[in-house]
Order: structure tokens, then sequence, then C-alpha cells
């Protein structure tokens, strides 16, 4: 299913995101599978990242919470960067794992919008 999300950076509830790398987290229904984490990574770029973890299907655990620059699953407690993206304890016992799902970004004036 495609999405596109506006953030609006005048808005209060974003105020983080004119700060680099503090994170958001957009909760909002058709926002990704459980919503996105966005953070700022540059002067003007951001960083948008689905907040189900990447490494089981969506269940009542998989919605990941943000922990300073990283996200973390409550079901293993596998932590992410969210200014990579990359899976940063992932486990050496020969599975595969995946690293977050990336969203792309885009700024235009105070806005930022995300989208797949």
């Amino acid at each position: 299913m495609n999405f596109r999300y506006e953030i609006n950076l005048n808005l209060p509830l974003y105020s983080d995101l004119n700060n680099i790398g503090n994170p958001v987290y957009i909760g909002n229904n058709g926002v990704g599978t459980r919503g996105a984490f966005v953070i700022k990574s540059g002067l003007d770029s951001f960083y948008a990242f689905e907040a189900s973890c990447p490494n089981h299907a969506p269940n009542n655990c998989s919605t990941m919470a943000i922990d300073g620059q990283n996200v973390v699953c409550a079901c293993e407690g596998y932590t992410y960067s969210l200014l990579s993206g990359q899976f940063l304890d992932r486990p050496s016992d020969g599975k595969r794992y995946y690293d977050l799902l990336f969203y792309n970004t885009t700024r235009s004036g105070n806005l930022v919008i995300i989208s797949n």
C-alpha cells in the first residue's frame, strides 16, 4: 500500500525535527505498517524508516520504541540505528537478518514529505 505523509516543521508536534539527530515517531494510520520514525540527518536531509521491526511479522510487540538515535524492538530487544538504518546487534547465528525499511523523504520549504 502506497502512502504519502506531510510533516509541517512549524508545528510543535514536530519541533524536534528542526535539530539534527532528534527522531520523531509518526504513528498515523496509513503511514507504513506500524508508522514511521523520522530523523533529521543533516542541514536539509531527513531519514524515515518503518516502525515495525523488520526481523519478524508485525505482532503485538513489533512496533519499536525510540532510544536516543536508535530504535529498539520490544520482542527481542534488537537495536537499530536511525542514522543508518543498520541492525546494530545482529546475532552471529548464521541466520538472515534485515536492516530497517527505508522510506523516501523530500523537503519542500517547511514540509518534509515521507512516502514509499
